[in-house]
């Protein structure tokens, strides 16, 4: 069995691969990836399903456009161009971005093979080649869950590793799960023109974002696809003419099938570190798998943190958020290149967004979480309807909103939820007051909002907490 010895190896090339900075053009690197180069968010995960999103979003718009008069013409959609045109893009990247690190550096060594621990500083190759580094960071991200159940093996049965490269545009799509990938591939598909059936264990959707969002998508979700809540799987059994029979089970032993020629389970993520034999190393693990470290990153064995070893992404983080695992890999880094000036990752809050239809955007605590923190007294809470703003007026919406929750003894901004057009980036203003400080009226008052612009919405909603007055006009 034959010894490398590395001054920094990698286990990933998702955001991982950012960590290869010109600190280390003069060392020696060794980048893991056993699948495509990259990582999830390129290749399978945010990229390419919001590709698809924004073309969704145009076949669904003739429903939206009649109401306002507009007559469009949705004729279909050539799957085959879609799907290529998307992924011809994303593994063009991919492709040179593994070019880049195999053939083109010459400090880099690219190792396509599993990887595991055998000690804190050796990690060992599924051929058996032994890797020594004095720095070893994990950003192995994570992968969906898959049930237990009979049928799950079916070639019709996709995770959202699999389902964006299918042959042909399915006829009828069963989602299983609530989450936002759910919710997302749900909201795709049904507009695409498959007949989606989606199917819930709890009876609202997207149940961790606030519960006056989830209500509303669920409600929404319901007036677009047929949406059954309460049930769970049971299995999947093979059909005739290559399609499937989905079956379901109730709290009361009642069940149902749903026939279709293809299944999307989405029933969460789970952290890759089981893959890494981190007990080999002695690591400490969360109970949900996920490596622990400390506040500089540096993953913890028996509390304490290992010299030398690092960790990022899903792989130690509970958000599974591409831009949580990139702030993460540049506090890494900077760790790694200046270890007399270690920083903390205190950086909050974490926004996060559904590409749905509707769209949804959050950041911050849930009423229910402020609520159990601070009380009913301390908090005050605005719910402010689009439509109740000139431009969503405009559009004559009826269903988004913004919700805000803030403190009323001082207007410290706590939490923030959006449902409706362009949630998205009408999160970020938001973001930006909790993140910098700026009180409910500082943010009202000490800055113009363009009328009629729907972000008037955030704008209302702020004036509409009872928090103290700035002093601003």
């Amino acid at each position: 069995m034959s010894t490398h010895s590395f001054d920094l190896a990698i286990i990933g090339s998702g955001s991982g691969n950012s960590l290869v900075t010109p600190h280390w053009d003069d060392r020696r690197v060794a980048i893991f990836e056993a699948g495509v180069f990259g990582g999830t968010c390129l290749n399978r995960g945010c990229i390419p399903t919001k590709m698809y999103a924004y073309p969704a979003q145009l076949a669904a718009s003739p429903a939206e456009a009649a109401r306002l008069g507009v007559d469009l013409r949705y004729q279909g959609t050539d799957w085959t161009a879609l799907r290529d045109r998307i992924f011809s893009r994303i593994d063009a990247i991919s492709r040179g971005g593994r070019t880049y690190r195999a053939e083109t550096l010459e400090n880099t060594t690219l190792i396509e093979d599993e990887v595991r621990f055998a000690d804190q500083h050796t990690l060992v190759t599924a051929s058996g080649e032994r890797i020594q580094a004095e720095q070893i960071v994990v950003a192995a991200g994570s992968r969906p869950r898959l049930p237990q159940v009979p049928g799950i093996e079916l070639p019709q049965v996709h995770t959202s590793d699999t389902f964006m490269r299918i042959a042909r545009l399915p006829e009828r799509l069963v989602v299983v799960g609530g989450g936002y990938i759910a919710a997302e591939f749900a909201s795709v598909f049904s507009a695409l023109g498959t007949t989606v059936v989606q199917v819930n264990r709890s009876e609202r959707l997207l149940r961790h974002h606030d519960e006056t969002i989830s209500e509303r998508f669920t409600q929404q979700a319901r007036s677009q696809w047929e949406l059954k809540t309460g049930w769970e799987l049971a299995g999947v059994e093979d059909g005739l003419n290559g399609w499937v029979s989905v079956q379901f089970t109730g709290p009361t032993n009642t069940g149902f099938s749903v026939d279709a020629d293809a299944v999307l389970v989405a029933t969460g993520r789970i952290p890759n570190s089981d893959r890494l034999d981190p007990e080999a190393a002695a690591l400490d693990l969360h109970e949900d798998g996920r490596l622990v470290v400390d506040e500089y990153q540096r993953i913890l064995s028996g509390g304490e943190p290992v010299p030398g070893l690092w960790a990022l992404g899903d792989i130690s983080s509970p958000w599974q958020l591409k831009h949580v695992a990139n702030h993460e890999q540049r506090l890494v880094s900077h760790n790694l290149e200046h270890p007399e000036d270690l920083r903390r990752n205190d950086l909050g809050p974490v926004p996060a967004a559904v590409f749905a239809r509707p769209e949804v955007a959050s950041v911050g605590l849930t009423e229910a979480q402020a609520l159990e923190q601070f009380g009913a007294d301390r908090i005050t809470v605005k719910v402010q309807g689009m439509g109740d703003v000139a431009y969503g007026w405009a559009m004559e919406d009826s269903q988004g909103l913004c919700k805000i929750i803030a403190d009323r003894q001082d207007g410290t901004l706590l939490g923030a939820h959006l449902i409706g057009h362009d949630a998205s980036n009408l999160i970020q203003p938001l973001v930006q007051a909790m993140s910098f400080g700026l009180t409910a009226h500082q943010m009202a008052r000490g800055q113009y909002w363009p009328h009629p612009a729907l972000s008037e919405v955030i704008e209302n909603a702020l004036l509409g907490l009872a928090v103290p007055d700035s002093g601003l006009l």
